[in-house]
C-alpha cells in the first residue's frame, strides 16, 4: 500500500506541474552555476540571480574569480550573506578547479564534495542540472514536505536524500526536486499551507482538511 501511495504521489506531481527540467538559478556555464549554488546557501535563489547578473560580468572566467581579492568579492557578495566564507569558498573552489581539473566542474560526486564549499546537496544540484545524473536535492522545501507526505522520519539532509532514493522511482529524483520546490513555494507554503488547494491531500497524512 505505501508503494502504491508513493507512485500516486509521483503520478499527481507529474500531472500537476511540468515534467521539464528547471533551474531557478540562472547560469551559461556549469562552472558558473557552481558558484551561484554555493551562494545560494541561506539566501534565496532570487537574491542570487541578482547578485549573479553583474557577478559574472565582473569576473567573466575561473581565473578571474581564482586571482580575486577576497575582500572586494566579499563586498561584491555581501547581499548573499554569510558573504566571507562564501568568498573564501568560492576563490579557492576556482583554483582547485582550474589546477585540478583543467577548469570543467567533475561530475563525480566525491570530487565535487572534494571542492571547497561544495556539500551533498550543491554536488547534486550539479550533477542533476548539468550531467542528469539522477540526484535529490535536499533544500528547506524538500525536506519539509518529505516530512509532511511521510517520506521521511530524518532531520538530517543525508538520510533524508537516503530515504527519498530509497523510496522514490530513480527517474523521478530529479524531478521530485523541481516539482516540490514549485508546490512548497506556491501551495505548502511553511507559515500557510494551503491545504484545501493541494492535489496532494489525498495522499498526504499531514492535510488538515
Amino acid at each position: 500500500m505505501e508503494k502504491e501511495r508513493i507512485l500516486e504521489i509521483c503520478r499527481i506531481l507529474n500531472e500537476t506541474y511540468s515534467m521539464e527540467y528547471k533551474c531557478y538559478l540562472n547560469y551559461e556555464t556549469p562552472w558558473q552555476l557552481l558558484i551561484a549554488t554555493i551562494l545560494s546557501a541561506q539566501c534565496t535563489d532570487e537574491r542570487v540571480n541578482q547578485v549573479t547578473k553583474d557577478l559574472f560580468v565582473k569576473y567573466p572566467d575561473l581565473e578571474a574569480f581564482a586571482n580575486a581579492d577576497q575582500k572586494e568579492l566579499e563586498r561584491d557578495i555581501y547581499s548573499t550573506g554569510f558573504y566571507k566564507n562564501k568568498a573564501k569558498n568560492i576563490i579557492a573552489c576556482a583554483k582547485k578547479l582550474i589546477e585540478e581539473y583543467d577548469g570543467e566542474v567533475p561530475r563525480d560526486i566525491k570530487a565535487l564534495t572534494g571542492l571547497a564549499g561544495v556539500g551533498r546537496k550543491t554536488a547534486n544540484v550539479i550533477r542533476g542540472n548539468i550531467y542528469r545524473e539522477p540526484s535529490i536535492v535536499v533544500d528547506t522545501h524538500v525536506k519539509r514536505i518529505s516530512q509532511k507526505l511521510g517520506l521521511t522520519k530524518e532531520n538530517d539532509p543525508v538520510k533524508i536524500e537516503y530515504d527519498l532514493m530509497d523510496k522514490l522511482p530513480k527517474e523521478q529524483w530529479i524531478l521530485y526536486n523541481i516539482q516540490i520546490i514549485t508546490h512548497g513555494r506556491n501551495v505548502c507554503i511553511a507559515r500557510r499551507p494551503k491545504c484545501g488547494e493541494c492535489t496532494l491531500q489525498k495522499v498526504c497524512p499531514s492535510c488538515e482538511v
